[in-house]
């Protein structure tokens, strides 16, 4: 469960992180960092992939900053995984409303 999210500060389950995150159903990835800073490749997620969840929600920043490849959003159509994108504000609302029925990840890039 997230608890509150502000630019560049999120709290996970009462633990404050300081850097991007990817939130697994089991576990958080702290200090996420891409091969682009502001664009998501395939290379990013792919430990994403492998957990074949259901949802992966992307936060693409306080602003909206970070964009997501047309070969990324690809990819996981064909993996049978559905993709939504909002700023990060929004996507951490939307994974604690999804995430109490579905499997869902979420990749969240807390600045910009």
């Amino acid at each position: 469960m997230i608890d509150s999210y502000h630019f560049g500060h999120i709290i996970i389950d009462g633990r404050e992180y300081t850097s991007d995150v990817i939130i697994f159903p089991d576990r958080v990835k702290a200090g996420w960092w891409r091969i682009e800073g502001h664009t998501l490749h395939t290379e990013d997620i792919e430990d994403v992939i492998g957990e074949k969840p259901e949802i992966l929600i992307i936060g693409t920043g306080y602003a909206g900053m970070m964009r997501v490849l047309a070969e990324t959003t690809q990819r996981l159509k064909s993996e049978g995984i559905e993709l939504i994108i909002e700023k990060t504000r929004r996507a951490c609302e939307t994974y604690n409303q999804l995430s109490k029925s579905k499997r869902v990840v979420a990749a969240l890039h807390l600045t910009c």
